[in-house]
């Protein structure tokens, strides 16, 4: 009867936090911000507000049809940020951000499905401001995430974001380490960088 009871409880508690989690993650409790509020720019391309990180507005598409991915998601920046600044358009316009990278690639090569130069985390190439930053995905965001760089010094870089979480910033600052020839950026989820060359 006990095992019963103890059952049921961790049921009851399991759905509760789940529950709670998926709420969490679509709709916005930060009363601070509205969904589309702009909250940051870099190159005059505006990072948005988007609430719980699943929130979806609706599709970006450009005036000659591109998709730019779901208003507001990390996807939409990195993607508007290379369309607006460099008037870059993928190949492959549809996927979740961890699919931006190519694990098949080494360091250095073409990524096609992006049309950009793809780096390692860690590699022999420095990052550089305006890379593409690819982060893998977690057990609490399967769909990963990506950034912009948007500042590098000799042992740090900054990054921009759209989409990070209610209640986090739209920068962030993460370590970088030359050790034997190659940079690391200290961060584990980063799988590596595009770059535009």
């Amino acid at each position: 009867m006990k095992f019963k009871r103890w059952t049921y409880l961790l049921i009851g508690l399991s759905i509760f936090l789940f529950s709670g989690i998926w709420a969490f993650k679509k709709f916005n409790f930060n009363t601070e911000h509205t969904i589309g509020q702009p909250l940051d720019s870099l190159n005059g391309v505006r990072v948005y507000y988007n609430g719980g990180v699943n929130n979806v507005t609706d599709r970006n598409l450009t005036a000659d049809n591109y998709n730019l991915g779901l208003k507001y998601q990390c996807v939409e920046f990195v993607k508007r940020y290379y369309y607006e600044h460099f008037n870059h358009k993928m190949p492959d316009s549809y996927g979740h951000a961890k699919d931006f990278f190519n694990a098949d690639l080494k360091d250095g090569q073409k990524n096609e499905k992006r049309n950009l130069v793809q780096y390692t985390n860690p590699s022999t190439s420095k990052p550089k401001a305006d890379d593409l930053l690819i982060y893998s995905g977690t057990i609490f965001n399967r769909f990963g995430h990506v950034a912009i760089i948007s500042n590098v010094t000799d042992n740090e870089i900054e990054i921009i974001q759209q989409n990070p979480g209610p209640f986090s910033k739209s920068r962030e600052v993460f370590s970088l380490i030359e050790k034997e020839g190659k940079w690391i950026i200290g961060n584990d989820r980063i799988l590596g960088w595009l770059r535009k060359e």
